[in-house]
C-alpha cells in the first residue's frame, strides 16, 4: 500500500508561510539539497493544492536556467516527470505531468492506493494536507523545522481538537540548524 506523507518546512513557532507571505527562510545549503532529493526519489505521485501548484510551476521550466544548482537540477530531473493531482476550484487547465483532481481529496487517495507500485502519495501545501488530516488519510509527517520564529502567517496545520498519536521514526540536525522529524501515525 502507498504510504500518504506530508512533508513540510516549518519556522519553530509552527508556520509554513510568514506573516508576508514568504517562506524564503528554509536554509537551503548543500546537506539539506541533497536530503530533499534523496525524499523526490521515493514519491510516486504529488497531491498539491492551486497555491503551491502556482508556487511549484517555476520548475517546469527550471532546467533551461543555466544558473540553477547541480543538486536542484537533479531534484528537477525526478520532480517534472512525477504524476500530479492538483486540487483547485478555480483552475480549468494544468501543465507539465499535473491533471485536474476530478474527484475529492478522499476518494483521490482511495484511487492512487489501488495503483501498482510502492510510491508514496506526497501531500503538498498547509490547506490540502489539514484537509487530509482531518479525513485522517495521512500516514506520515516528515518537518522540517526551521530556527527562525516568523510572528505569524499560515500554520502548518489549522488548530482542530482532534488528538492523533504519532511515533518518531527518524532524526536529522542538519548543520544549518535545520531540524527534520519524521513520524508515523500510530494506528
Amino acid at each position: 500500500m502507498h504510504l500518504v506523507t506530508y512533508t513540510m518546512g516549518v519556522s519553530l513557532d509552527g508556520y509554513v508561510v510568514g506573516p508576508d507571505g514568504t517562506f524564503d527562510w528554509i536554509p537551503l545549503d548543500d546537506e539539506f539539497s541533497h536530503h530533499v532529493v534523496d525524499e523526490i526519489r521515493d514519491v510516486g505521485v504529488h497531491l498539491l493544492g492551486r497555491k503551491l501548484y502556482d508556487d511549484m510551476l517555476y520548475w517546469e521550466s527550471a532546467d533551461e536556467d543555466p544558473e540553477l544548482d547541480p543538486v536542484m537540477r537533479e531534484w528537477n530531473s525526478y520532480w517534472k516527470p512525477l504524476p500530479k493531482v492538483v486540487f483547485s476550484t478555480t483552475l480549468t487547465e494544468v501543465r507539465g505531468e499535473a491533471r485536474l483532481a476530478t474527484g475529492g481529496l478522499a476518494e483521490e487517495i482511495e484511487r492512487l492506493r489501488a495503483e501498482p507500485g510502492d510510491g508514496e502519495i506526497a501531500i503538498g501545501g498547509a490547506t490540502l494536507a489539514a484537509e487530509a488530516a482531518a479525513l485522517d488519510l495521512i500516514d506520515e509527517y516528515r518537518v522540517r523545522f526551521a530556527p527562525v520564529l516568523v510572528g505569524g502567517g499560515l500554520p502548518f496545520f489549522a488548530h482542530e481538537e482532534r488528538r492523533v498519536d504519532l511515533e518518531l521514526v527518524d532524526s536529522h540536525t542538519f548543520a544549518s540548524g535545520l531540524v527534520y522529524l519524521r513520524y508515523r501515525v500510530r494506528r
